[in-house]
């Protein structure tokens, strides 16, 4: 059985979506732990814009200022596959290159058809063998297969989204879980000590509030 937790997971790569940028002090950490930090196309405008330079700049280049493509073109990837958005290419050109364990940031926020499109591909991430999480400023998003153990403070607010597992069930939650089909009827749990567990066959998406120590913003 697999266990997660949200305060210890160290990513081989970071890829900053054009979402709203997180101001949050965990998910901005994630930008000291390695220097392969990938922008999503007009997502760099905004990154050197708050001084930092990206490693690469991913996408099909369609809202990357003049600017950026003229100072940092050396660094600019470009993928016109229109079968695919900004974030895929990033995930892509990061699993060619041998790096499987990524944190997306900036996935969510200003579109909201952006945000649901950009988390659901999170389990088509893990089904090709990568490791990848989308950190907002209020908490984390991990794709997950089968049963699990999740560490958190007690009192943790969960939400569970399936994408097609069945044998749902829980210990540890406020709230017993049973297969559902409806997104909105795996939210607002509530975790009762230092971790819960679900058991299930397949993939189902978990979203962990940060704990309450670091929800400073």
């Amino acid at each position: 059985m697999s266990t997660f937790s949200i305060l210890d997971f160290i990513p081989q790569a970071v890829i900053i979506d054009a979402g709203a940028f997180p101001v949050n002090e965990l998910p901005l950490g994630l930008l000291k732990v390695t220097d392969r930090v990938v922008c999503c196309d007009g997502a760099a405008d905004r990154y050197v814009a708050a001084g930092f330079r990206p490693w690469r700049i991913v996408g099909d280049c369609d809202s990357l200022s003049p600017e950026i493509m003229k100072d940092l073109g050396d660094i600019v990837r470009r993928n016109p596959d229109q079968e695919t958005n900004d974030q895929t290419k990033a995930v892509s050109y990061l699993a060619a290159r041998g790096y499987k364990k990524m944190a997306i940031l900036g996935a969510t926020g200003l579109r909201e058809d952006h945000t649901i499109g950009n988390i659901s591909l999170l389990i088509d991430y893990m089904k090709r063998g990568l490791e990848v999480r989308a950190y907002t400023d209020y908490g984390v998003f991990i794709p997950v297969t089968d049963s699990a153990t999740f560490t958190c403070e007690p009192s943790t607010q969960v939400s569970i989204f399936n994408f097609g597992a069945s044998g749902l069930r829980a210990s540890g939650l406020r709230y017993p879980l049973r297969d559902f089909d409806s997104w909105w009827q795996g939210t607002l749990n509530e975790a009762t000590g230092e971790s819960f567990t679900i058991r299930a066959r397949g993939h189902y998406l978990v979203f962990i509030n940060y704990p309450k120590s670091r929800q400073g913003r």
